[in-house]
């Protein structure tokens, strides 16, 4: 039992700890882009997966500021082309999905859903 007493905080410490590294990567992944390019009549589809057939999670209008994760399909990382102009951002991510932190509910229950590239543009 004296052991087992040693190893818990041990345990403990290290589990803080990964929990703190993997927060702190996230958070400064996050990258600010907008909805664009829906007609007014029109919504945004975010989706659980990267496909047109995965479950619809919300809709946003035309206009609406998104929280992207960075994380495309592709391998392609938003945060790597804030460098680039606008356009050429939105060109390279056109036919991609990319992946947006959402609240669909407004419950405070952040989860990730996934939007097409073609309809979203840097803010």
């Amino acid at each position: 039992m004296p052991r087992l007493g040693r190893i818990l905080p041990i345990a403990l410490i290290a589990t803080i700890s990964a929990v703190v590294l993997v927060t702190s990567s996230l958070a400064s992944a996050f990258v600010a882009w907008q909805v664009s390019g829906i007609s007014s009549n029109d919504v945004l589809m975010v989706r659980a997966y990267p496909s047109a057939t995965s479950r619809i999670l919300v809709g946003y209008p035309d206009g609406v500021m998104l929280s992207m994760t960075g994380r495309c399909t592709g391998d392609v990382r938003l945060d790597e082309l804030q460098s680039l102009p606008a356009s050429q951002q939105r060109a390279i991510v056109r036919g991609l999905w990319c992946e947006a932190w959402l609240d669909p509910y407004g419950t405070g229950e952040f989860r990730n859903g996934w939007v097409f590239g073609r309809y979203i543009r840097p803010a």
